[in-house]
Formats: structure tokens, sequence, C-alpha cells
């Protein structure tokens, strides 16, 4: 006779069939769960490098120029914890370390929403930028919707030619003018109407700028600013007599000026009486021995009266008081090289290197 059908098979069939439902359920899970924490994964933010000093050590590493000074600089600006008047102030050394991180960090400061570090940032870009690319940079903020951002930017572009400000141009005009108008808005005092007579300087109105810098005077009558400024809108009107004149009155009241012994400097080299010059540029140093601007000056009237060496040695005492000095590292190089001091100029090399590796001019081959 034929069996009966077992009743166990069918127990046994539908047990297999959940168990393939179960694992099935559990690999879907399994593979929905390693995919959302894959997807986390991509889309985390990058965890930020441990940072190498604090703030206060890389803002001294990078003051002294000390080796590693660029990176400590670009790590710290890497930051989001830090204060506006910090990043401000991070932005103040930058100047001396261009590179395209430098830049990169220039660009993402100058969109900011706080006016100080968008007003460091332009300074930033200011020294270190050529002429020709600074309108791409600042041009943007002609359009800030904070007014003293925008008056920041004009002040920064007044001074090119119309060819380096290019599509700004325009702007630039309106911004111009609104600055002049706040200006001119202002109770006077003699700073305001300085600013106004540079102004109208720029924009080419003189008897404007002529009338700003006589009520400033007359508010102000030892007002240095103001008077150094009637010297250069009478030199640049071709009074170069009247200009002479003005300048050694004020030097007749304060001839222990180191201001105005700096400008006697600057305008004796203006009208090509180099010798002369260099007296009162070594006179404005003898002054202000720390103002490196003036002893910069002094070095290049040096080396345009071929007197090299001593040139050489204003440019070194400068970096003995300012190792991060780029400008002065810069210019000193040039002259070790017109000396064929290469062993001068290989250490000096070195030291930027070690300051800051990306620096253009090592990667121009200077």
């Amino acid at each position: 006779m034929p069996k009966k059908p077992s009743q166990a098979q069918p127990s046994a069939s539908n047990n297999r069939r959940r168990w393939q439902v179960s694992m099935a359920v559990v690999l879907l899970v399994g593979a929905l769960i390693g995919g959302w924490l894959l997807h986390r994964a991509w889309n985390a933010a990058p965890t930020a490098a441990p940072l190498s000093h604090s703030y206060a050590e890389a803002v001294e590493i990078a003051h002294g120029g000390k080796p590693g000074a660029a990176r400590a600089l670009y790590q710290q600006l890497g930051r989001t914890d830090l204060s506006d008047s910090r990043r401000a102030a991070l932005l103040t050394e930058l100047a001396n370390y261009p590179s395209p991180q430098a830049l990169k960090l220039l660009k993402a400061d100058l969109r900011q929403t706080s006016s100080l570090i968008q007003q460091a940032a332009i300074d930033a870009v200011t020294l270190m930028v050529p002429a020709a690319q600074r309108s791409v940079l600042i041009g943007p903020l002609l359009e800030d919707s904070n007014p003293t951002v925008r008056f920041s930017a004009a002040k920064a572009l007044l001074g090119l030619t119309p060819d380096d400000v290019g599509l700004y141009f325009g702007p630039l005009q309106s911004v111009a003018e609104q600055y002049e108008s706040a200006l001119a808005a202002q109770p006077p005092d003699g700073n305001s109407q300085v600013q106004l007579a540079r102004l109208y300087m720029t924009t080419a109105a003189p008897q404007k700028a002529a009338d700003a810098l006589k009520l400033a005077l007359n508010l102000e009558p030892d007002n240095l600013q103001a008077g150094l400024a009637q010297v250069d809108l009478l030199d640049h009107q071709g009074q170069a007599d009247r200009s002479r004149q003005q300048l050694a009155q004020l030097l007749d009241r304060k001839p222990q000026s180191s201001l105005l012994q700096h400008a006697l400097g600057q305008w004796l080299l203006g009208h090509g009486q180099n010798e002369y010059a260099l007296l009162a540029l070594a006179k404005a140093v003898e002054l202000e021995p720390d103002n490196t601007g003036y002893r910069y000056d002094l070095a290049v009237g040096l080396h345009d009266l071929d007197q090299l060496e001593a040139a050489q040695r204003q440019l070194e005492d400068i970096l003995q008081r300012q190792p991060a000095n780029r400008r002065a590292r810069i210019l000193l190089i040039h002259y070790w090289k017109e000396n064929g001091q290469l062993q001068n100029v290989q250490v000096l090399l070195a030291e930027l290197e070690q300051q800051n590796p990306d620096d253009p001019a090592l990667q121009q081959g200077l």
C-alpha cells in the first residue's frame, strides 16, 4: 500500500522559508545601516588637524619670522572660534607670508560679516597683492552694505590707474563721491579735512583740496599731516618753489620731527637732489631708529647713489629688528646678488624658505 505523506515535511519546509526571509530582512537592514553610515562619513566635515601652537605662540612665531611662521598663521586662520580682533591681528601678520594658501584665506575674510576683519583683509591685500590684481579682490567690496567697508575699499583702490581698476572704475567713482559726502557732513576737524583733501587730490579737484587744508590748519595750526598735504598739493600743481617754502617753514618750527625730515628727504629725491636727500633721510632714522619704513627708504636712497654696502647695512638692521620683514629681505637678496655675495643670498633664501616654503619669490627662483 502506498505510504501516507509525512506530516513533518511541510513543517520543515515552512521553517526553512521563514529562516530565509528572516536572513533577507537582516541583510537588508544591515545594508541600509551600512549605507547610512557611509553617507555620513562622506558628508561629514573633515576633522580639523590638531593645532601645533596656541594663538599667542603663533602670533609670536609669525611676528618674529621664526621657522614655520606661515604654517602657524595658516593653522590659526583655519579656526572658527577666534574673536574678530584676534583674526584681524593674524591678517596683519599675514602680509609678510604670501602664498596661494594665504590668498585663499584673504578671499574668504574679505567676505566676512565683520567690518573689522574685512578692513584688515583689505590692508593685507594692499600690501601683498600687485596693483594690477588688487581690484579683482577688493572691487566687489565697493558694493558692500557697510559704508565703512565701502570707503576702505575705495581708499585702497583710489591710487591705482584706470587700467588697474578695470571694470570697477564706475563703482569706485560712485563710492568716492559717497565718501566725500560723508566726510563733508562730519563736524570739521583737522583729521577729517586732511582725509577730504587727500580724496580731492586723487579725484583731480585741487581747489577743493586747498580749501579743505586751509580749514584744517585754521582749526589745528600744528597739524603736521595737514601741512605736509599742502606741500604735496603744491608740488603736484607744479609749484615746486612754494612747496619747498612750505616744507621749510614746517621744519623751522619742528626741526626734530622725524616725520618732517623724512618728508624733506622724499621731496628732495623727487626733485633729483639725491645727495641732500640722504642727509634728511639719515636724520629721520637718527631721530626714530625703530622706524623701519624710514630705514628702508634710506637704504634705497643709498643704493641709488651707488653706496651699496651702506644700503645693505640698513637692510640688515631692519632684519635684525624685524626678521619677518619680507620687503626688506627681498631687497637685501637683490642687493647681495648685485654685489656677488652669493653665500649671503643663500642664507637669506634658506631663512625665507623656513619661514614660508610657498613664498612666490622662492617658487620663481629668486
